[in-house]
């Protein structure tokens, strides 16, 4: 019961504050604001990052999941899941702070944090764990986390005024697509993470919406690394049936 009550306090907390953060100024300035003040080709349309409270409402079916099934887990897998949850939520909050007071330097510690930590919890979960009150939540949770990693890496690079090692930033911006893209790839081929995919292609398309015409290689890139993905999807299902129907 604590386990359950100490993870719900800190999920409606982060909601709380990550809505806060978004449509009022925490420190004068909303998320948007300063995610714009720069012209990074990776940053997405504002549109997509309703997706935050997409995720939240999984996690909280995620979290009543957690509690039906306590039974059926060992009390260290649970104490476990605990820990990486809340610590997930705690680095969150920290990003959340720590972007709006523009210490982008801890930003990208606790950023990374975060990523180790999800990737724990992710992990701790059986490879092919799918379901909407097991792993799916985390799986979007995870993907969205390593997309938001993507264009903020993007983002100090340019704060930092990187030259790119004399490589223009749209061919950056496609080679970074393509590195998440692989990333995904992975896990749509060995763990049938379809909710992971899916996170990327709606900042992939988020992408392509906000850079229009502006930036036709990037947005060329995306839409067609998007269809990369959604053609997977069936690639990847029909080879693991024939591979059933062969044994």
């Amino acid at each position: 019961m604590f386990r359950f009550f100490s993870m719900a306090l800190f999920l409606f907390s982060s909601f709380i504050i990550m809505g806060l953060a978004e449509f009022m100024p925490l420190n004068d300035k909303t998320t948007a604001d300063i995610m714009n003040r720069l012209p990074i080709l990776l940053i997405p349309a504002n549109y997509v990052f309703i997706i935050w409270f997409i995720i939240f409402l999984f996690l909280i079916i995620w979290l009543s999941g957690f509690w039906r099934n306590r039974h059926q887990e060992s009390l260290l897998t649970l104490n476990k899941r605990t820990i990486l949850f809340i610590s997930s939520l705690i680095l969150n909050l920290a990003c959340i702070l720590l972007w709006h007071y523009e210490s982008f330097t801890w930003t990208i510690i606790a950023f990374i944090g975060l990523l180790c930590t999800i990737s724990v919890l992710y992990f701790s979960y059986p490879k092919t764990e799918n379901k909407l009150d097991r792993r799916l939540p985390i799986s979007l949770y995870f993907g969205w986390i390593i997309f938001s990693f993507m264009f903020l890496i993007n983002y100090l690079l340019t704060l930092g005024e990187w030259n790119g090692w004399g490589i223009s930033q749209s061919l950056w911006s496609v080679i970074f697509l393509t590195i998440t893209t692989a990333i995904g790839l992975h896990f749509l081929y060995h763990h049938k993470d379809i909710a992971f995919n899916s996170v990327l292609m709606w900042g992939f398309v988020g992408i392509a919406v906000k850079n229009g015409f502006d930036s036709l290689f990037v947005t060329t890139a995306a839409l067609f690394l998007t269809g990369v993905i959604g053609t997977c999807f069936f690639i990847f299902r029909n080879t693991k049936e024939e591979a059933k129907i062969a044994q």
